[in-house]
């Protein structure tokens, strides 16, 4: 008798249980798998708790990923006079800026994403050759100015 009511006891302690479980569910912001010698494992990224704040100037939910554009915006007469191209984009090496004219005074600056100065020089040919060999792969910004004032910039992506 006692077997008896152990047994119907534990069943509907299994039933409610099962009742009450449910299963996760998480939208990731990021994930992967990682290989090595000792094998792999697969990950992902999830924000646990976000607060949204909203203010006169914008809002910021924390806790989730934002994405952000960074806008590049050049206004110069000077540009529609001077011919001005990159290339290989996207780039691995080296990434070459070629003028169509002979051009004084002018020079090239390198951004990253977060707006650092990362390199510059002077442009002193038709072909200048920028050595992209030590930078991490990434976007970056190539802006060409012409005394103080920008003529063009590029969007570069570097393999």
């Amino acid at each position: 008798m006692l077997y008896k009511h152990l047994k119907i006891s534990v069943l509907l302690t299994l039933l409610l249980v099962s009742f009450g479980l449910q299963a996760q569910v998480s939208v990731n912001a990021a994930g992967g798998n990682a290989m090595g010698d000792g094998g792999s494992v697969s990950f992902s990224v999830v924000p646990m708790a976000f607060s949204a704040n909203v203010g006169p100037n914008g809002s910021v939910t924390e806790g989730v990923q934002q994405p952000y554009e960074i806008s590049v915006l050049s206004v110069a007469e000077q540009a529609e006079n001077i011919s001005l191209s990159v290339y290989p984009n996207p780039s691995t090496d080296y990434l070459c800026l070629t003028t169509s004219d002979e051009i004084s005074d002018l020079s090239y600056q390198l951004f990253d994403m977060s707006g650092r100065l990362l390199k510059s020089g002077k442009v002193v040919a038709n072909q200048t050759s920028i050595d992209m060999q030590d930078l991490v792969p990434a976007t970056y910004f190539v802006k060409v100015n012409q005394g103080n004032e920008t003529v063009k910039s590029f969007k570069i992506i570097k393999k």
